[in-house]
């Protein structure tokens, strides 16, 4: 059995261990107010919060999104949270396979989330710069329901070992799109997908984007805390998760969004279904419950999510999480002054 002593070992290890630190910036979600109604005309009996995805059903719109795999030491993190989405019938996305395409003997950290979760939604991870060989293999090892493709260029840059040529990205992920069988999801990593580069995804066969916005872990500054010390530059870099649902929507491309940067709570998850997204993704506070309280913990907290969004649903006239997209909202703040740029950089194009 492999262990932690190689490099990429060692750098998943203390990924785990500077996640738990806290990494959080503004998502601008909270710059999104959603209209109470005090005549909702709806009874708690009519909330229905499943949704369809990927060809099965969520019991709710939430992913536990990619984390972690690798070393030993991750398989009983992957296959707790495989548990617990089995439990709480919600999504799953394992984290970077790479290093069990080059060490087999690490396939046992991503594989036992299957076993655990045989009938769930699994994404499959692979980098941008994989080879769709890669991405083949990354998805039969875990009988994957989509494939996750992480775009992590300002990662890379502040990662010593890390690449420093981000050309062919789109040729790849074309490639693995028109290779694959399961849908491919474009998954930014924590600085904001922007609307060009949906763009550009949406023309290589991508119908999946993850937004991946600021507001949740920084991996620029976790990697700079890896080399002992801070890269100032790029800890408020990229786009707040809010601002990226927003730039994808104007779009009006026929793409799922998949909310992810800084949703730590279910009202986080309700603006950004309010907002366009389909689906939400939490990675960090999801992770730091079942690292610091253990599964059962986690498996509660989903459980109150789920609650709590029926009474968001209900009390904005909802019967279903689609539905709010269509109500009425507020934006405010700082969001509200990148929407108006947004638009004006628009209008001189």
């Amino acid at each position: 059995m492999a262990d932690a002593s190689t490099p990429r070992g060692r750098r998943k290890l203390e990924h785990l261990r500077f996640f738990q630190e806290g990494n959080n910036g503004a998502s601008g979600l909270g710059d999104v107010h959603l209209i109470h109604r005090a005549l909702p005309e709806l009874d708690w009996a009519d909330i229905d919060l499943k949704s369809r995805w990927l060809g099965k059903t969520l019991a709710a719109p939430f992913i536990i999104n990619a984390l972690t795999g690798g070393p030993p030491e991750t398989e009983a993190i992957n296959a707790a949270l495989a548990r617990v989405a089995r439990r709480t019938g919600i999504a799953l996305a394992v984290g970077s396979q790479q290093a069990a395409i080059e060490n087999k003997d690490w396939e046992q950290s991503f594989t036992v989330t299957r076993r655990e979760n045989p009938e769930g939604i699994i994404l499959a991870n692979i980098s941008a710069g994989a080879s769709p060989e890669d991405a083949r293999q990354a998805v039969a090892m875990i009988a994957a329901d989509g494939l996750q493709v992480h775009l992590n260029a300002a990662q890379e840059l502040v990662m010593p070992e890390g690449d420093r040529s981000f050309r062919g990205w789109r040729e790849n992920i074309r490639a693995m799109v028109n290779s694959l069988e399961v849908p491919v999801i474009a998954k930014e990593v924590g600085f904001g997908l922007d609307r060009e580069s949906a763009r550009q995804l949406y023309h290589t066969g991508v119908r999946i984007l993850d937004t991946g916005g600021h507001g949740g872990t920084n991996f620029a500054s976790i990697e700079s805390r890896r080399r002992g010390h801070r890269v100032t530059t790029l800890a408020a870099w990229g786009l707040p998760t809010a601002v990226s649902i927003l730039a994808i929507k104007q779009l009006g491309l026929p793409v799922d969004i998949v909310a992810t940067g800084g949703i730590s709570s279910a009202l986080d998850a309700a603006r950004a279904m309010a907002l366009g997204a389909k689906v939400a993704g939490v990675a960090g506070h999801f992770l730091k419950i079942l690292l610091d309280q253990g599964e059962e913990a986690l498996v509660a907290e989903i459980f109150t999510w789920q609650k709590e969004l029926k009474y968001i649903c209900l009390l904005t006239g909802c019967a279903t999480p689609a539905e709010l997209a269509a109500r009425p909202l507020v934006i405010t703040g700082k969001t509200k002054a990148w929407l108006k740029g947004i638009r004006r950089s628009e209008g001189r194009r």
